[in-house]
């Protein structure tokens, strides 16, 4: 029953974390640039949520969709006046663009909300759904539920849309996506918008079960980069699963090894995927264009 149990809070340990990677993997795959300010745009969603709450009352779930309109403003305003002036550049700028970004974000959230942790307090905040011996966490299990809605989506949009298609094809290779008329810079804000709009979902799933704080980001970010690499950069099915692999692989390493070397774990397994298949599991393989 301890494994069961270990293995089922690891799923949805391993769907938050697949909620945060979908966007990041999204950004990756198709603008190309390394995005380390991916954990702050997440800590922005949790402290607009946090906002909602605090001012107006309103329930993370409930905010959500005012959330996902803020961060993808905010996404579109980044790519648009930062990102676009620097994409041929070399990547060493675009990660220092990035980084400075993070730092600078961090530093203005410690000035307008403080060091201090912030919480919201909810009816289900530890609420859990028991099956027998079994004890499942209401909001993980929503948290869960809206990732494996959202990787479904997503594949829908990006199969069977026209603007999915031109993104696909944008991931793929941009210059000949250019050649057949597709407008790459459109599709960049585009897909710069929705990556950051998804992590704004995952900041409002989230408030429920963390509290928020300036360096929260930091974190979580370091965690999508090694689900994106191990998924496959641009495939939305592998940063879903990869999500689901790093959950099972912390959860299951806490309690068989040691909690102290969960990270310690889950990073030879980014250093494994790096040596032997740079692409990922689900990655888009050969003809593709490498990042950078």
């Amino acid at each position: 029953m301890t494994i069961i149990q270990t293995l089922i809070s690891g799923l949805l340990l391993g769907g938050i974390y697949a909620l945060i990677s979908m966007g990041l993997n999204l950004i990756l795959g198709v603008v190309r640039i390394v995005n380390f300010a991916h954990g702050e745009f997440l800590m922005i969603a949790m402290y607009i949520s946090f906002l909602f709450y605090s001012t107006m009352g309103l329930d993370p779930y409930l905010s959500a969709i005012l959330v996902i309109a803020c961060l993808f403003l905010l996404g579109v305003i980044t790519q648009k006046f930062m990102i676009q002036p620097i994409l041929d550049t070399p990547a060493t700028t675009k990660i220092f663009a990035t980084l400075g970004l993070s730092i600078a974000l961090q530093n203005l959230a410690l000035m307008v909300m403080g060091a201090n942790h912030m919480s919201v307090h909810t009816s289900y905040q530890s609420a859990v759904l028991n099956i027998g011996e079994l004890a499942i966490s209401i909001p993980r299990l929503v948290a869960f539920i809206v990732a494996v809605a959202v990787a479904a989506l997503l594949y829908l949009f990006l199969q069977k849309t026209m603007s999915g298609k031109a993104i696909r094809a944008v991931a793929m290779q941009r210059h000949a996506a250019h050649l057949m008329g597709i407008n790459v810079k459109r599709i960049y804000l585009v897909a710069f918008g929705i990556g950051v709009g998804l992590v704004g979902l995952a900041g409002a799933m989230l408030m429920p079960i963390y509290s928020v704080y300036p360096t929260l980001g930091t974190s979580f970010v370091l965690i999508a980069f090694v689900v994106v690499v191990l998924g496959g950069m641009g495939s939305m099915f592998g940063a879903f699963f990869g999500g689901l692999m790093i959950g099972l692989v912390e959860a299951l390493s806490g309690v068989l090894l040691d909690t102290g070397l969960k990270e310690a774990v889950y990073f030879a397994i980014f250093i494994l995927v790096l040596l032997f298949r740079p692409s990922g599991i689900f990655g888009l393989g050969k003809g593709a264009e490498e990042v950078g």
